[in-house]
C-alpha cells in the first residue's frame, strides 16, 4: 500500500517529506477525533453553491467524541490511494462535527500545490482514511471502507454517536438489500451530529427485568 507522507504545519503544507510509515492495528475503542459520516455519491447541491457538481458535492465529516477540545493540527484525510485530500486546522469542541466538502478539498489542493481531484471518493466502493502527523511520525487514526451500495446516489453512511458501528442513511434513496449496513431510513446529516436510528438504552434493576417477564 502506498502511504501518505506527512504534511508540514500551516505555512508549508504544500511540501511533502518522504517518510516510511508503519501501520499498527487500530484499537477497538473509537478515537476521540474520528470519521463521522461519508457521502460519496452526491446527486444534488450538497455544498450550497447553487449548482450540482459530482466532484464538489461529495462530503465527509469528522467528530470530536472526546470530553475536551481537540487540536486538529496535523490531521489530514485521504481516500484509498492515500493521497492527501484535505488537512485540518484549528480546534474542535467536544461533540462538535466538522464538514469537509469536495469543493473545500479542491480549494485546499489548489492552495497547497497538490493535484486537484477533490475528495475523489469512488462510487463502487473506496476507503476514507484519517491520519495524524506528530513530529516525524504519521499514524492512521481512523478509517472506513465503504461498499457500492453505501455510495449510491445521495446515500450516506454514518457512525453511531459512541463510534461503535456504522449505519446506512438512505432516506433519499431507500435501500432494499440485505448487505450490511442495511437501510435505516435516516437522512444524511452534513454538519450535524448523527442521532437518527439510534435507540437509547434504558437502565433497569435485575428485579425489574424479572418482574417484566413474570
Amino acid at each position: 500500500m502506498r502511504l501518505p507522507r506527512p504534511l508540514l504545519p500551516a505555512l508549508a503544507q504544500s511540501v511533502l517529506l518522504a517518510l516510511s510509515v508503519t501501520l499498527v492495528p487500530r484499537a477497538s475503542a473509537a478515537p476521540d477525533v474520528r470519521l463521522s459520516e461519508i457521502l460519496a455519491g452526491p446527486a444534488r447541491d450538497w455544498d450550497g453553491s447553487g449548482a450540482f457538481s459530482s466532484r464538489d458535492d461529495e462530503w465527509i465529516e469528522i467528530v470530536n467524541g472526546g470530553a475536551a477540545p481537540a487540536d486538529l493540527a496535523g490531521y489530514f484525510v485521504t481516500d484509498g490511494d492515500s493521497t492527501p485530500r484535505y488537512a485540518f486546522t484549528g480546534t474542535l469542541a467536544p461533540g462538535a462535527v466538522l464538514l469537509v466538502t469536495g469543493a473545500m478539498s479542491v480549494g485546499w489542493e489548489r492552495a497547497t500545490g497538490h493535484p486537484v481531484f477533490g475528495l475523489s471518493l469512488g462510487n463502487t466502493g473506496d476507503q476514507v482514511l484519517l491520519w495524524k502527523v506528530t513530529g516525524s511520525d504519521t499514524a492512521l487514526v481512523d478509517g472506513y471502507a465503504y461498499r457500492s451500495h453505501e455510495a449510491a446516489s445521495d446515500r450516506a453512511v454514518g457512525r453511531t454517536p459512541d463510534g461503535t458501528e456504522w449505519k446506512l442513511e438512505d432516506q433519499l434513496n431507500p435501500y432494499a438489500g440485505s448487505t450490511q449496513p442495511v437501510g435505516t431510513g435516516c437522512p444524511p446529516t452534513p454538519g450535524v451530529a448523527n442521532s437518527c436510528g439510534v435507540t437509547p438504552a434504558r437502565q433497569a434493576t435485575w428485579g425489574r427485568v424479572k418482574a417484566h417477564w413474570r
